[in-house]
């Protein structure tokens, strides 16, 4: 049987059926154009000056610092962006990841030993050197697990003054603050933790008036920290300034801990528990019968019907919507929930977060300028990742850590085979849901509270986690290791 030859535009990644498809699309899309680079899209070659001045110069803009230490570097990711379609040496976006991986060959000569060469790193006394599962433990316990006893509760009550302070250094009152990141979740590791604080207020009536004072009010908010007693000690270092937050490491007393901060602010979309009348209703006919199907879908939302209501409309605010700033900002609503799944899982499981989260650190080499714009999983993916290996071996209360990195190590390997769903916060018969799932590609974690967030969008090095993954699994640690229940699904990877 003769296969049929497709033919596939470098500019979008579109596949045609024949040389002569490919070249009427080019005419009609392409013919005359040129690439943006710093803002990703095509621009009639004749508007290209224009575009400069209409588009680079307007504050609204983000250029995105993809520089591959994305679990070190704070970059609070609520919602994926399609980064995967994002060529990891010059930011250049394509239709697809084959159409990007075909550039990334083309362009830039990106082989398979070049990819070995660029990807792994694996850091002095690393923990893969380790001999067997004892080894190991002790490993995570003087190593990776934070400090128990009067070493933590010191930290604790430093980060929860440094939270009231950032509150008090807000310039606009505050109406709600949430808190999310590895502290508040319990996965933080030795020496260093993610703290991310939102600030929602009133102030901010909706997302233009918000985009136009952000800016000022994290700058107002900055200025003001820096002039307390902790930005004159230097326990507050301030990172680089970011389009939507405010970044900053903070050092406990004695530099033992670093707490890397990130904060962002909106309007409350949400709210803890808004009662009846405090959010107006949608106008219009059509808007109630998407009220009504939304309904008839959803599940789980808790007691309170009208908190139901808005989470829908919020799902449905994010699918429709094509800003990817705003999609980050409404998604911030959303981070109480995330907190509480990860914060769930059983301290056998955080435990084998937090050896998941060292092997992205220690196991990859440092990014160079060849490669700057490449993208690892976020540490959210990596949580949901190791939670959902976890549940694929029964959720068992006692296991081995050693089985417990293999099996995740292995999924790696076969990235292309991850397809991770959880149904606690929308049916699967939630229409959002079924127009997400029709269109997915693989790999596939979708967020448990947004269903409309495929994580592993945000990475576009998944070739590199499996090379990297694939010779983990070689080192001294799973040296003659023999798969054990309840890991025995593992054989068939």
């Amino acid at each position: 049987m003769w296969a049929l030859q497709s033919y596939s535009c470098e500019h979008c990644g579109s596949d045609f059926i024949s040389d002569r498809a490919l070249k009427y699309h080019i005419r009609q899309k392409h013919l005359g154009k040129v690439h943006c680079e710093k803002w990703g899209q095509e621009v009639l070659r004749e508007k290209l000056q224009d575009h400069s001045k209409s588009v680079h110069d307007s504050s609204t803009v983000v250029t995105h610092k993809l520089n591959g230490e994305n679990l070190e570097e704070r970059n609070m990711k609520h919602t994926a962006k399609k980064i995967s379609k994002t060529c990891r040496m010059c930011s250049r976006h394509f239709g697809t990841v084959l159409g990007r991986e075909k550039h990334e060959i083309q362009e830039h000569h990106f082989t398979a030993s070049k990819r070995a060469q660029m990807s792994t790193g694996f850091s002095p006394h690393n923990m893969l050197e380790c001999k067997n599962s004892q080894e190991l433990q002790r490993f995570a316990d003087e190593k990776i697990r934070p400090s128990p006893g009067p070493l933590s509760a010191a930290c604790a009550a430093e980060v929860s003054a440094v939270l009231q302070l950032i509150q008090a250094c807000f310039p606009v009152p505050a109406s709600r603050v949430i808190q999310g990141g590895s502290f508040i979740k319990g996965t933080d590791t030795k020496g260093y933790s993610e703290i991310d604080v939102v600030l929602f207020s009133d102030v901010f009536a909706n997302v233009n008036l918000c985009k136009k004072q952000l800016k000022e009010g994290l700058d107002a908010l900055r200025k003001n920290l820096k002039q307390t007693s902790y930005g004159n000690r230097s326990g507050i270092l301030m990172g680089k300034r970011a389009s939507l937050s405010l970044r900053f490491n903070f050092l406990c007393s004695g530099n033992l801990h670093s707490h890397s901060f990130e904060i962002m602010t909106y309007y409350d979309i949400l709210g803890p528990k808004p009662s009846t009348g405090e959010i107006a209703p949608l106008a219009g006919a059509a808007a109630i019968a998407d009220s009504a199907l939304f309904g008839r879908a959803i599940s789980n939302f808790g007691s309170n019907s009208h908190q139901k209501d808005l989470k829908l409309h919020l799902y449905r605010k994010l699918y429709l919507c094509d800003d990817s700033d705003e999609a980050q900002l409404c998604a911030l609503a959303l981070l109480p929930y995330q907190v509480a799944f990860v914060k769930a899982s059983i301290t056998r499981v955080k435990e084998l977060i937090r050896l998941m989260i060292h092997w992205f650190r220690t196991s990859f080499a440092k990014p160079t300028e060849e490669n700057k714009f490449r993208r690892l999983p976020s540490t959210y993916t990596v949580e949901l990742l190791t939670i959902h290996v976890w549940e694929l071996a029964g959720k068992p209360l006692f296991f081995s850590l050693v089985q417990g990195m293999r099996a995740i190590l292995k999924l790696l390997v076969q990235y292309a085979e991850i397809d991770v769903v959880w149904h606690r916060h929308y049916h699967p018969k939630f229409p959002i849901f079924v127009k997400v799932n029709q269109k997915r590609t693989r790999p596939f974690i979708l967020d448990p509270v947004n269903p409309t967030a495929n994580l592993c969008d945000s990475c576009n090095a998944w070739d590199e986690v499996a090379h990297v993954a694939r010779c983990s699994l070689e080192k001294p640690l799973f040296n003659r290791v023999r798969v054990r229940a309840p890991w025995l699904f593992t054989n068939k990877w």
